[in-house]
């Protein structure tokens, strides 16, 4: 005999949970089964779209309709970068020939009819002592810029800032910046007419019975003379950055600070130095990307007098040996090698950078 389950039975029989239903069975009688559970309530995959697309200011077609007026403006300066920056990349083909300007009317041309080599020019870099000394030296100076020069436009910007009359602030960046705007010419010529063999220190000295010296043909201290050329030259400069990030600190932080009883020190440990670690750390990503440029126009104008064994960087190994020697495809291999390693240098202190907690360069 069949027994028919009543929608009462089948509500006795089944657990009763907020994810089942009853529905009727094909034979009339009421029987149970449990449905799937429901989803949970979120977002679905097409409101996330819309949403990180309402974040991002809409469609691409409406950013560039709202934006055209910023975008017309910064064409100028991305075609320029384009022009200059990105399309001599092409060029770096060189590095895989023999490259000879004189096998056609036409220089660019020549690099069409130019036989392959493939990666002999790199071979003979790596077997050139010279390439290697040419590495320790802009190593070095590399190393001593970040030690001595990198931290100095920080201390100025700090001292600045704590100057209260507007006016006396006013004239102490106007002399600090002033040195930015003298070439390396001028700035080294007033190096060499105050520590040169004629200058006024070793003139001075000779007057009162004492040897003098030249500290410009000196092989032995020309990396820190480097450094103290570039200290007085751009350390005033560097401090614009710095400034700017000090004068988006709010006030009331350091009113706050000053009732808790913190004294100048500690207001400039806990509130200022704070503020400025993020311009540090891209910085400071922006100049380990920059450490094979140490100066290539200040260099080469005192490379003659120290020698290349002191005086000789990648910059201007590439120059002598492309520029003088006219071995183009060796310079392009070595410049090439450079543009390598400094991007590598770039991700890698960008990455050290977002391990401390900081944008760097770019996001993650």
């Amino acid at each position: 005999m069949a027994h028919s389950t009543t929608p009462g039975a089948a509500a006795r029989t089944a657990p009763s949970t907020a994810d089942d239903t009853v529905e009727p069975s094909a034979g009339g009688g009421g029987s149970t089964r449990a449905a799937k559970p429901a989803k949970p309530s979120g977002v679905s995959r097409a409101e996330k779209k819309a949403l990180r697309k309402a974040a991002n200011g809409g469609t691409l077609r409406t950013r560039l309709k709202r934006d055209r007026t910023l975008i017309l403006m910064t064409l100028p300066a991305v075609l320029l970068v384009l022009v200059f920056n990105y399309i001599p990349i092409l060029g770096n083909v060189v590095a895989f020939q023999e490259y000879d300007p004189y096998i056609s009317d036409n220089g660019f041309v020549a690099i069409f009819h130019s036989p392959w080599v493939g990666f002999e020019q790199f071979s003979r870099i790596f077997e050139d002592s010279a390439f290697w000394e040419a590495v320790q030296n802009t190593f070095v100076l590399f190393s001593l810029q970040l030690l001595l020069f990198f931290p100095i436009p920080i201390v100025l910007a700090l001292l600045i800032n704590s100057v209260i009359r507007p006016r006396v602030r006013a004239v102490s960046q106007a002399i600090l910046y002033l040195p930015h705007f003298f070439s390396w010419v001028l700035v080294i010529t007033v190096f060499q007419q105050i520590f040169g063999g004629a200058g006024i220190i070793a003139q001075t000295l000779r007057q009162h019975g004492y040897e003098g010296f030249d500290l410009m043909t000196d092989p032995g201290i020309f990396k820190f003379l480097v450094t103290a050329e570039g200290v007085w030259k751009d350390a005033g400069w560097g401090i614009i950055v710095f400034l700017a990030a000090l004068a988006s600190v709010s006030p009331d932080l350091y009113e706050a600070s000053a009732m808790d009883g913190a004294g100048r020190w500690r207001r400039m440990w806990h509130v200022t130095l704070p503020a400025l670690r993020p311009v540090i750390a891209l910085l400071l990503v922006l100049r380990v990307g920059d450490a094979l440029t140490v100066g290539f126009e200040q260099i080469l104008l005192q490379r003659d007098a120290v020698g290349p064994g002191a005086a000789e960087v990648l910059d201007t190994f590439v120059w002598w040996n492309g520029v003088r020697n006219q071995d183009f495809s060796y310079a392009a291999a070595a410049g090439l090698i450079k543009g390598v390693v400094s991007l590598g240098l770039v991700l890698a202190a960008n990455k050290v950078a977002h391990l401390m907690g900081e944008q760097g360069v770019y996001k993650k």
